[in-house]
């Protein structure tokens, strides 16, 4: 009986994959393609999609490697009787320092440079610039091998979005990049093969204006699948762990794969809004751990993107279903330039999916981000206190589990008491306008704003839900309990309860729980001048 191959967790390394007997997804067509072709090629991915894994295996392939890729698409390749292994520079940028400013990312760069030169035993001076001496590295590596040489990049935004709440500084080191940067077009004559690679497209217009022979295959339909897992290669590659997984949770490995689908896949890139894919990491850590969690955004440090919401004062909500151009996926702007939809797009929170007429739309890729993005949001309104949250999620959840109405109430008056309401106003504005919501900006903000705690909280919620007779504002299930949440709005107290009361009757007449049973229905009447429920109904 075969061993059963390892899930490859947190490898990014070609190399040890295959020596370790792990699962390999094999993206090797794409590899060959593109060497075939030959250019110098730019990849924008999310984190944690897989970037470094290509990079790493284009690394094995020019070093012709070929006992590692038996099996794989590129072995054909590699056995052609003209191939000739390449000398390789490889860049991972993730590597550089930013923690001593811009003269510390300097020396960071050019130590990095000078250990490629002794990993090639390539003579160049410690006096160089970095610019200079990783230009004196291809001159001499293409003269020493007889050989043209290969350019890999890994990573090369990260020391600029490291400052991406710090526009001064990423304004900065974004020069040293682009005079860094420009040594490759400066050697085109001497390089076979080059390839690019970073979590979004911020840079590339600054960093590589000078480049213009980069040809920018993020949003090519052909190389939608370059990183990531279709849905077909997980059910192809992963067929022991599907049946292991869906054999611990009781269920059919065809229910397995339909409630996958919804938390994990939808990542699309290309312009047509067709590809749909799974990010590896989190599929990996699901297999390896049997739970359907938030694996992808923990995985990571999520300041500077709670930062990035927090100083703008932004909702999760205002970019669901949001119109935009396709002129807007392919150059959707630079980091301090461009809008905050532009900004999540290119950081892997938003994705494309088909619009109306000549637009596309953007949303969430898939319930695992939509949870986090909920979270870091009910995070950023509940900040008075770092257990402020754990608090009112736990009230939260007791009182969903138990129904018991007073302590979700308190629950949702605590997190309401925290809005910002003054700054909230232009991003219910602003979503309202794109989305043709059909009520008014205070019911939008608290609504969304309720709407993101539950879902941060890990409950399951669908709002606007249409039925036969309307559509209910939420409906919430926790732990088998359900419930109808509709919400009204008045200015002072004064017509609280006759507005709770409009709420219950709409939700009986319109028979909101006949489609869920044992449902509740909980009606809750907000003071717009206390931001608080100040009454209730429920049944």
């Amino acid at each position: 009986m075969m061993e059963r191959l390892k899930l490859p967790k947190g490898i990014q390394t070609f190399e040890k994959l295959r020596n370790e007997g792990c699962v390999y997804v094999d993206k090797t067509k794409y590899l060959v393609d593109l060497i075939e072709k030959g250019s110098i090629y730019f990849l924008a991915r999310p984190r944690r999609f897989g970037k470094s894994l290509t990079v790493s295996t284009l690394e094995a392939l020019f070093s012709g490697k070929k006992e590692l890729f038996q099996g794989l698409y590129a072995e054909e390749f590699l056995n052609r009787p003209n191939f000739q292994p390449s000398p390789v520079i490889r860049l991972d940028m993730s590597r550089v320092s930013t923690g001593k400013g811009i003269e510390g990312i300097e020396k960071s760069i050019q130590h990095q440079t000078f250990e490629i030169a002794e990993k090639l035993e390539v003579d160049v001076s410690k006096d160089l610039s970095e610019g200079d001496m990783l230009s004196s590295i291809i001159m001499k590596a293409a003269k020493q091998y007889r050989q043209k040489v290969v350019v890999l990049v890994d990573e090369y935004d990260k020391p600029y979005t490291d400052f991406v709440n710090d526009s001064e500084m990423a304004n900065k080191v974004r020069n040293v990049l682009r005079d860094y940067y420009v040594q490759i077009k400066a050697n085109d004559q001497h390089i076979r093969f080059a390839f690019l690679t970073g979590i979004s497209k911020f840079a590339r217009m600054g960093v590589f204006s000078t480049l213009n022979n980069l040809e920018d295959i993020s949003m090519t339909l052909k190389y939608a699948e370059i990183c990531g897992y279709t849905e077909e290669e997980i059910i192809r590659c992963f067929p022991d762990y599907l049946e292991e997984t869906a054999d611990g949770m009781a269920i059919s490995v065809e229910l397995l794969l339909e409630r996958m689908r919804q938390y994990y896949n939808g990542f699309c890139f290309d312009r047509e809004a067709h590809s749909r894919l799974y990010n590896p990491f989190s599929t990996l850590l699901f297999f390896s751990q049997n739970n359907f969690s938030n694996y992808w955004i923990e995985s990571g440090s999520t300041r500077f993107i709670a930062e990035y919401m927090r100083n703008r004062c932004l909702t999760v909500d205002q970019f669901r279903n949001m119109p935009v151009s396709e002129r807007f996926a392919q150059s959707p702007g630079d980091m301090d330039s461009t809008r905050p939809e532009g900004f999540l797009y290119q950081a892997g929170y938003l994705t494309l999916r088909p619009g109306i007429s000549d637009f596309l739309s953007l949303d969430y890729p898939n319930t695992e981000v939509l949870n986090s993005m909920s979270e870091l949001l009910a995070q950023n309104i509940l900040r008075d206190s770092n257990d402020d949250f754990t608090f009112c999620r736990s009230d939260l959840l007791k009182g969903l589990m138990n129904r018991d109405y007073r302590r979700i109430i308190g629950a949702l008056n605590r997190l309401l008491a925290s809005i910002p309401y003054d700054d909230f106003s232009n991003a219910a504005r602003q979503s309202i306008s794109y989305n043709d919501y059909d009520f008014d900006m205070q019911e939008w903000l608290y609504r969304s704003t309720i709407l993101a705690f539950l879902r941060g909280c890990g409950v399951v919620v669908v709002a606007e839900m249409h039925t036969n007779k309307g559509r209910p504002d939420l409906v919430v299930t926790y732990k088998g309990q359900t419930y109808i949440i509709e919400l009204k709005v008045a200015d002072g107290t004064k017509n609280a309860e006759k507005k709770a009361d409009e709420a219950l009757r709409q939700c009986i007449d319109k028979h909101y729980t006949r489609p869920f049973p044992d449902a509740a229905c909980l009606c809750l009447c907000i003071d717009n001048e206390t931001r608080q429920i100040v009454a209730s109904r429920n049944t």
